[in-house]
C-alpha cells in the first residue's frame, strides 16, 4: 500500500508492505507531495509532481519496490492534474492546461505509448476505468457547468461515446467505481435527484438502471465494490460525521459497518474483503483500521500527535429561516469568549469531525478562543438544495450565514461581540476579505490566508479547473458578467474594511493567486488601514511541517493582543 504523511517535516508519498511492517519514502518534493497512488496489482507506485507548488507538474512513476522514476504519461506537457483512475493494466490520466482538458490511456508498466481519448475546452475528469480496460468513465461540462457535470463513458480503444448519464444541469454526480464482472459491465453512481445523495447501479451498454433504496438520513455514495462483485461499501455523511455500510445487492440488505465517531477520509474494500478505512475525529488523530475487528492496521506514524479538542454539534438559523449547522470547540470557563469564526474553503466542500481540521482548530482553542465553524449554504452534506445556494449568487449567503451565527453565539452567551475574529483559507479567506468589508461593525480582527482578494483579477491569472468553477458560480466570466464580478469582489469594499487584518498568501499559488492577493493588500496600504502581509514561497497549501507551523503561530500571535483571552495579559 502507498499512503501520504508529513512524518520526515513535509508531506510526501511513502510506500508500505502492511504485513512485515516495512516502508520507504517515494517522493522528496521540496514543496510536499499528497498525491501518491498504486497499481491495483502493486508493481508501480505514481505520483503527481510539482516543484514550486503551483500544481502544475507531471505524473511520475516508479517500480514499488524503488528503483529510477520514469515520466508515466510520456510525451504530455506539464498541467493540471484532473484524475488518475486504474483498470486492469492500464490507467486513466487527466490533466489541464490553457489549451483545455485532456484525458488519456496509460500502460502502467510504460511498455506502449499513451494515448488521448478525450480533449475539449470545458473542464473533464477521469474518474474510473473497468477492470477489462476497455471502458472509461469521465465527467464533462461540455455544457459549461462544471458543477453539475455529465457523466460518460467511452470506448477505451478509440474515445468513441458509449453511454451518457446528463445532470441535465441540476444533478451531482459522481463514481463508486465500475463491478469487477467485467462480462456485465455496470457502474455504481452517486446522484442526488431526490434531493440527497444515493447510489445507483448503471448498466452502460444497456442503459438499464437500479435504484437502491435506502432509510438512511443524509448523503450515502457507494465508495467501493466487493470482490465478488454482490456488494457495494456505502459511506453516509450526516451532519459532519461518517458511518459504514455494507449492501448485498442480491438481498438489498444493509449492514452497519462499526466505525469510530468521526469522519472516514478513505475507505477500500480490499482484494480478500477487508474494509479498511482512514479515520479520525477532532481529537483522535488518524489511524487506518479493519472495520469490523478494528484492528489497527498500520502502526500510529505520530504517536506523539496529541488528543484534540472534540467538537461540539451547532446549529442556527441563518436569513429567510435557513437551518445552517456547523461545529463548536469550547475554552475552558464560562462564557462569553474571544471568538474565532473559522470559514472553511472550497466552497463546495464541509467542515468535518476530523483531525486534519481539528488541529488547526486545537491550536486556537488552547489560547483561549472560542472557535465556531459553520458550513454555511454551498457546503456539501446537507442536501442540492443547500449546496446550489452559491450558483450565481456566490459570496453572499456565506456573509450571511457568518452574521447569523455570529448572532446566535452572542445570544447564547458564548461569544463576547466586541471580541470577534473572523479567519479561514481559500474560499474562507475569500470569505474573510468579503465579510470584513460588508459587516465591518461585526469584526475586531480578520485573518485570510490565500484568499481571492480581487475576482476578476483572480480569475484572469487563476488555472483552468478554476476558471471553469467560476463561469459556473457566476454564469459567465468577467466579460460575460462583470457587475457580479465587482459585486462579490472583496476589493469593491476595501474602503470599509476597519478590523486589523492579516494576509498570508503562497507566491506560487495557481487557484487563488498572489498578484491579485498583492494588490488588495495594496490598496488597504493606500487606504491607511492595518494590514499584515506575510508570503512565503509555496502554492495553495502549505506541505512543509515548519511552515504550517510557523503559519499558524503567525496568526495566534496577530489575534492575541486584539481578542485578549484570558491570561493574555
Amino acid at each position: 500500500m502507498v499512503y501520504s504523511s508529513s512524518r520526515g517535516g513535509s508531506w510526501q508519498g511513502w510506500a508500505v508492505e502492511a504485513a512485515a511492517g516495512v516502508d520507504r519514502q517515494v517522493t522528496r518534493s521540496r514543496v510536499g507531495n499528497r498525491s501518491v497512488a498504486i497499481s491495483p496489482g502493486g508493481e508501480t507506485v505514481v505520483w503527481f509532481e510539482d516543484e514550486t507548488g503551483d500544481e502544475v507538474g507531471l505524473w511520475l512513476a516508479q517500480a514499488f519496490d524503488g528503483g529510477e522514476a520514469r515520466v508515466f504519461l510520456p510525451g504530455a506537457v506539464p498541467g493540471v492534474e484532473c484524475g488518475l483512475a486504474w483498470g486492469g493494466a492500464k490507467a486513466l490520466v487527466g490533466l489541464a492546461d490553457e489549451n483545455g482538458f485532456r484525458i488519456h490511456l496509460v500502460d502502467s508498466s510504460g511498455a506502449a505509448p499513451a494515448r488521448s481519448i478525450y480533449d475539449q475546452p470545458q473542464e473533464a475528469m477521469a474518474l474510473a476505468l473497468s477492470p477489462d480496460d476497455t471502458l472509461a468513465l469521465i465527467s464533462c461540462a461540455e455544457s459549461g457547468d462544471s458543477i453539475h457535470p455529465d457523466l460518460r463513458v467511452l470506448r477505451a480503444s478509440d474515445g468513441k461515446v458509449v453511454a451518457e448519464y446528463p445532470a441535465n444541469g441540476v444533478l451531482h454526480l459522481s463514481s463508486g467505481g465500475w463491478s469487477p464482472n467485467s462480462s456485465d459491465p455496470c457502474l455504481a453512481v452517486n446522484h442526488d435527484e431526490s434531493g440527497h445523495l444515493r447510489p445507483q447501479l448503471w448498466w452502460p451498454l444497456s442503459g438499464r438502471l437500479r435504484s437502491l433504496p435506502l432509510a438512511l438520513r443524509g448523503e450515502v455514495e457507494s465508495v467501493s465494490w466487493y470482490p465478488n462483485g454482490n456488494g457495494i461499501l456505502l459511506r453516509q455523511l450526516l451532519r459532519g460525521r461518517h458511518r459504514m455500510f455494507r449492501m448485498d445487492l442480491e438481498s438489498g440488505q444493509l449492514a452497519p459497518l462499526p466505525t469510530l465517531r468521526g469522519a472516514v477520509a478513505e475507505a477500500e474494500v480490499r482484494p480478500d474483503g477487508e474494509v479498511w478505512v482512514l479515520c479520525s475525529s477532532a481529537r483522535r488523530p488518524p489511524r487506518v483500521l479493519q472495520l469490523g475487528s478494528g484492528r489497527q492496521v498500520m502502526k500510529r506514524l505520530d504517536p506523539s500527535a496529541p488528543l484534540g479538542h472534540a467538537f461540539q454539534n451547532w446549529t442556527f438559523h441563518s436569513e429567510r429561516g435557513w437551518l445552517v449547522h456547523g461545529f463548536l470547540a469550547e475554552p475552558p470557563g464560562p462564557g462569553p469568549h474571544p471568538t474565532v469564526i473559522w470559514v472553511h474553503g472550497g466552497p463546495h466542500s464541509v467542515v468535518e469531525d476530523s483531525y486534519p481540521v481539528g488541529a488547526g482548530v486545537s491550536a486556537l482553542v488552547d489560547q483561549g478562543f472560542l472557535v465556531a465553524a459553520p458550513n454555511y449554504r454551498g457546503s456539501i452534506g446537507y442536501g442540492s438544495a443547500h449546496q446550489d445556494q452559491l450558483n450565481g449568487n456566490p459570496g453572499l449567503p456565506e456573509v450571511a450565514d457568518v452574521a447569523a451565527g455570529l448572532a446566535d453565539l452572542v445570544a447564547r452567551g458564548l461569544a463576547d461581540p466586541s471580541r470577534v475574529a473572523l479567519m479561514g483559507a481559500s474560499w474562507g479567506g475569500y470569505i474573510t476579505l468579503l465579510g470584513l468589508g460588508l459587516r465591518p461593525e461585526l469584526f475586531a480582527a480578520g485573518v485570510a490566508r490565500v484568499p481571492v482578494a480581487d475576482y476578476p483579477l483572480a480569475f484572469a491569472e487563476e488555472s483552468e479547473p478554476l476558471k471553469a468553477m467560476d463561469r459556473a458560480l457566476f454564469g459567465g466570466t468577467p466579460e460575460e458578467v462583470p457587475h457580479l464580478y465587482r459585486e462579490r469582489s472583496p476589493l469593491t469594499y476595501a474602503a470599509r474594511v476597519a478590523a486589523p487584518l492579516l494576509v498570508q498568501a503562497g507566491e506560487n499559488d495557481s487557484r487563488c493567486p498572489f498578484h491579485q492577493v498583492e494588490v488588495y493588500v495594496r490598496r488597504l496600504e493606500e487606504l491607511g488601514k492595518v494590514v499584515t502581509f506575510s508570503h512565503y514561497r509555496a502554492g495553495h497549501s502549505a506541505m512543509v511541517v515548519d511552515q504550517e507551523v510557523a503559519l499558524t503561530g503567525e496568526a495566534i500571535k496577530f489575534l492575541r493582543p486584539l481578542l485578549r483571552p484570558e491570561g493574555s495579559g
